[in-house]
């Protein structure tokens, strides 16, 4: 049972479907020019894992030092373990995190569809392809592979590590945490309290779905919280925003890359950094879901009334 969940949840698998359904939805209506900004995320989405594994993922590529034993000694920094968590996660609640851990593609896709029909500015898509081309680009500042592929068999019970590079082969895909980014942005894009409910508990359950499965440390996602900031600016156009962010999520990339000795002998800043970041994305949050624009657009007749009153109308005569 377990192996043909695993095969239906296969990303690549779920992947190809998502594209191949875009496309025959792009070609029912060429006339609308956003759906091909679907149909280009998803081949975007298609093809970055295999070229992330190519280029940066093998031994011997361009990033053959991986940070995990880092990242490890900062979350005992912070008093924390995502081994520990992880453990606690095992058993019945780990094939429903996996579950919730391979969802990120299908929700996208369910999150974009809703917004097309609620209303609303900003694109959710536009947000993803941001995540996309800017994650390789703090993979490759800060390259880790996660707590599975570092300790191996050991990784629940992982050894005390001294903070340092290790050389690994994988990819290096840990750091920020692309799945919380993704969550978050759902978070973002959500309108009316139905949907705002059902983004939290997304974004709950795929924190505990990183740790569960091994694929995350702890820091990985509070970076993943700037990120997933810095990418829902980004879809709503908002430059000076999203630049903000991106500097914060660089700032964690490059403080942990060249200063991790700092951080991890001085517990009590690594912690205050961590509170600020966790604060800033719920502002960030609060001050969207407080938008007028948002409170507009939270009731469907009502948003489908604007799109109707935005609309051009257009008269046709038979000869």
């Amino acid at each position: 049972m377990m192996r043909i969940i695993c095969y239906l949840l296969n990303p690549a698998a779920m992947g190809l479907v998502a594209l191949f359904l875009s496309v025959i939805w792009m070609l029912r209506d060429e006339r609308d020019k956003t759906r091909p900004v679907l149909v280009m995320a998803l081949v975007i989405n298609l093809f970055y894992g295999f070229l992330l594994n190519v280029v940066m993922g093998q031994e011997n590529g361009l990033v053959p030092w991986k940070y995990d034993h880092v990242l490890a000694g900062i979350d005992a920094s912070l008093g924390l373990s995502a081994s520990t968590i992880a453990l606690s996660l095992q058993g019945g609640w780990h094939l429903t995190l996996l579950v919730v851990y391979n969802l990120m593609l299908p929700m996208m896709i369910a999150w974009y569809i809703a917004g097309r029909y609620r209303g609303g500015s900003g694109s959710i898509v536009v947000a993803y392809i941001a995540e996309m081309l800017a994650g390789p680009l703090l993979y490759a500042i800060l390259p880790a592979c996660g707590p599975l592929y570092a300790f191996r068999a050991q990784w629940l019970h992982p050894p005390a590590v001294h903070p340092g590079l290790i050389r690994l082969s994988g990819m290096p895909n840990a750091f920020p945490s692309l799945h919380l980014a993704t969550a978050l942005v759902f978070v973002f894009f959500s309108r009316g309290t139905p949907w705002r409910l059902g983004s939290l508990a997304m974004l709950a359950g795929t924190a505990m779905a990183t740790l569960s499965t091994g694929e995350h440390y702890i820091i990985d996602l509070v970076a993943g919280i700037a990120f997933g900031c810095f990418a829902a600016n980004v879809g709503y156009r908002r430059i000076q925003a999203a630049a903000l962010y991106l500097v914060l999520a660089l700032g964690w990339s490059l403080g942990v890359r060249f200063q991790f000795q700092f951080l991890t002998d001085h517990a009590v800043f690594l912690r205050l950094c961590v509170v600020l970041t966790v604060l800033a994305g719920a502002a960030a949050i609060a001050k969207e879901w407080m938008n007028p624009a948002q409170i507009r657009v939270s009731n469907p007749v009502d948003a489908h009334a604007a799109s109707c009153h935005l609309q051009p109308s257009f008269t046709t005569s038979r000869e």
